[in-house]
């Protein structure tokens, strides 16, 4: 149990830059209280460094009134106006569905336009047994009319509907567009109707849901369809709905029919009737997906948008929760770069975690003057991993750490709240993968006082810096993203955290140019500069990402599906954009185990007189990195050199990693072939590679190769052959004197 939690509006800020904070009492606490700090280290597990923050006198720290915040998960669309207003004579809806979550046994709705406060209206859905239904209702006296075949999972249906004020009917047609052999493709029927008339008053059209309530701006709904859905259409009434064999015969004189293959790359809705009934999205549902004309003529979107007329829509979609602001914070302009925390705690009955933390990561202004150094926040992959549930909602978890699972409160919190979003390692509830994610709700695993992973492990580069006294500013993906190498080019050094591992492609357009400017690249992670992002400039805080045929992943989405729906860039691994980190810097993802960790012995290349300065204080024979928080310093995911995929040819490769358990096993893009006997243990390939290399105009690089490395730093009060060694490359990187190979 979270008895609070909370998320800030954005990612990062600048000084003069205001944040917003957004709180609930999940607890039913009457107040809790903030508390603005800036994060040392997160590390409060056993034998770690322990927990460090240095408080901020901030004009926000204080009390505050508890309040508990409503979720509304779940995409629609949304359609202003009197469109699903009915003539004289009536009405006729229809739309085109390919539903993917029968099994749930829930009314789905696909079209409604119902008043809340009466009820009068219609809906066209599923009933919770998965056949089509039309309801009607004026408000006191309802009337429904169903087939008694579900329409099928995962395949085309036609469903239109008729609401026939003179004949006092109504009626529905169900029809498969591909009916198997010996199947029926129809089914219909009609009922008596005795309602002459329903009056849905202002009520919007709502697509993939129904209107539960409306509060403020926000509207709550309910009854969420899971599933494609496209060309809805609403149209006066036609009295033989049985001979229409294709959607597009009630394209004319229709009132409204939405071309979902229109404005694929935005939120919008377009009414394709020249009407004007234009609407929006609401919760990121899925674009850029294949509709009922597709048969893999190709296999990009932007290439025949006309096949691409469908939206998938999740009953666990979410964009932004939209909570209410409780408090908001204008960066002052003499506060240091750093990540930052609001902490806030309350009371509250029964046991669970009294306290949260809001991150934010604070750059400096534009125009102040630049510490010599920039740790990158990888906000990206922290975005990536959002509330995942991969990793203890998988039978095979456990096979695959080697151990038995430990579930925290985070975990246990978010496997009874599937409302606050999936990750991108995930699988929504109908079994489709996750390809947004969002900043815009509380991320509980970016968090400090959790698990090593991710966010709370890179605070362990930032616990180093502090221990050394090293002046550092803090920068961060998405501001790469924006500003390209223009945040870049000012610091002499620049440091990743554990695991950046989500890049777009402004992102490496930047990196390259930094170190074809003469910019010094410190890598102290594993699984880097590996899976391609999209963003969209209206959505900020937000990421897509599509995987394919290849990469260690959760799924892969269907063909069809896999370029961007933001852009239209081929999803997938950079290797397979032939972009592989091999030619950023010098390793890449080849390995990864769960189990325990190892250690790194030296190879030829850091004795060559080129690393001289990296290894100075290290004897010849010393094992490095055989100790750590995590318990060693070559763990968990492990990148190698690879020539063939662009690693320098002047690169030394300076150490390997040796003695790794069978648990770890290769990435299916370094295997073509399974074959007998291929373990794990015996596979020369299962290592990670410190490497280094100089760059033009005096640049360089050097990578672990490693996501426990950064672990490591802190061993024997930060006084250990992994510190020393970094230490020495920062320290040689911050030097201005050109590295020269």
């Amino acid at each position: 149990m979270l008895k609070i939690v909370g998320y800030t509006d954005r990612l990062s800020v600048r000084p003069g830059e205001a944040v917003a904070f957004k709180v609930s009492c999940e607890s039913g606490a009457d107040a809790y209280d903030a508390e603005i700090l800036r994060l040392i280290c997160g590390d409060d597990s056993p034998g770690g460094p322990g927990f460090k923050a240095e408080p901020i006198a901030a004009s926000v720290n204080g009390q505050y009134p508890g309040r508990k915040q409503r979720v509304d998960c779940g995409s629609f669309g949304l359609v202003p106006g009197n469109v699903g207003r009915p003539g004289e004579d009536g009405i006729t809806v229809a739309a085109l569905i390919w539903p993917t979550w029968l099994d749930k046994r829930a009314e789905q709705t696909i079209l409604a336009c119902r008043g809340l406060e009466t009820g009068a209206g219609w809906r066209l859905m599923l009933d919770d047994g998965g056949r089509p239904r039309f309801e009607v209702s004026d408000g006191a006296r309802d009337a429904t009319v169903s087939v008694e075949r579900s329409a099928p999972e995962r395949r085309w249906s036609l469903l239109i509907a008729t609401l026939d004020f003179a004949g006092k009917s109504i009626g529905i047609v169900h029809r498969l567009l591909e009916p198997i052999p010996g199947e029926n493709a129809l089914d219909m029927a009609v009922r008596p109707m005795p309602l002459s008339g329903l009056d849905p008053g202002d009520a919007p059209l709502v697509i993939a849901a129904m209107l539960d309530s409306v509060i403020g701006e926000r509207r709550f709904t309910t009854s969420h369809f899971d599933g494609k859905i496209e060309s809805p259409v609403i149209a006066p009434l036609v009295t033989a709905p049985e001979s229409i064999t294709a959607i597009a015969a009630l394209h004319d004189g229709c009132h409204a029919r939405w071309d979902f293959s229109i404005g694929i790359d935005t939120q919008r809705i377009v009414d394709a009737s020249g009407h004007g009934h234009d609407g929006r999205l609401v919760n990121l549902p899925t674009r850029a997906v294949t509709g009922s004309k597709w048969r893999g003529q190709t296999q990009r979107w932007t290439d025949r948008p006309d096949l691409y007329g469908a939206i998938h829509f999740h009953c666990d979609d979410l964009h932004d929760m939209q909570w209410e602001t409780d408090f908001r914070w204008t960066i002052p302009a003499d506060l240091p770069s750093g990540i930052y925390a609001a902490r806030v705690s309350c009371t509250g009955d029964g046991p669970g975690l009294d306290e949260d933390f809001l991150p934010f990561f604070v750059l400096p202004a534009k125009d102040a003057p630049k510490a010599p150094v920039a740790f990158l926040a990888s906000t990206f992959t922290f975005l990536a991993y959002a509330n995942s549930h991969h990793g203890y909602e998988d039978a095979l978890s456990e096979v695959c750490y080697g151990a038995l699972l430990s579930l925290g409160p985070a975990e246990l919190f978010l496997k009874e709240r599937r409302d606050f979003g999936i990750s991108l390692y995930d699988r929504h509830r109908d079994g489709s993968g996750g390809v947004y994610s969002s900043w815009h709700r509380p991320v509980l695993n970016t968090r400090p006082k959790r698990a090593l992973w991710n966010f709370n492990a890179d605070l362990h580069v930032v616990d180093w810096l502090h221990a050394i006294g090293q002046n550092f500013d803090v920068i961060t993906d998405d501001r790469i993203h924006e500003e390209g190498v223009a945040l870049l080019k000012d610091y002499r050094c620049v440091i990743t955290g554990s695991h950046p591992e989500y890049h777009s492609t402004a992102m490496l357009d930047a990196f390259e140019a930094y170190l074809a400017g003469g910019g010094r690249l410190m890598y102290l992670g594993g699984n880097g500069f590996y899976w391609r992002v999209s963003t969209h400039p209206d959505l900020p805080g937000v990421i897509e990402v599509r995987r394919g045929e290849a990469g260690t992943r959760c799924f892969e989405l269907p063909p069809g599906e896999r370029h961007h729906c933001w852009g239209g860039e081929a999803g997938g691994l950079w290797r397979s954009q032939g972009r592989a980190p091999q030619r950023l810097v010098g390793v890449g993802f080849v390995t990864e185990g769960f189990d325990e960790n190892s250690y790194f012995i030296r190879d030829a290349g850091s004795f060559d007189r080129r690393a001289a300065f990296i290894f100075e204080g290290i004897a010849p024979d010393e094992r490095i990195g055989d100790f750590g928080v995590l318990g060693g310093a070559a763990g968990y995911e492990l990148d190698a050199a690879d020539p063939v995929l662009g690693t320098p040819p002047h690169a030394l490769v300076l150490a390997h990693s040796v003695e790794h358990s069978n648990v770890y096993l290769l990435t299916p893009e370094e295997m073509l072939a399974g074959f007998p006997g291929l373990d794990a243990i015996e596979n020369d390939k299962v290592r990670a590679e410190l490497v280094f290399f100089e760059c033009a105009n005096g640049g360089g690089v050097f990578s672990t190769g490693s996501i426990t490395w950064a672990a490591s730093l802190s061993h024997n009060g930060y006084d250990n052959n992994v510190a020393r060694i970094t230490g020495n490359v920062l320290r040689r990187f911050i030097d201005p004197a050109p590295l020269e190979p």
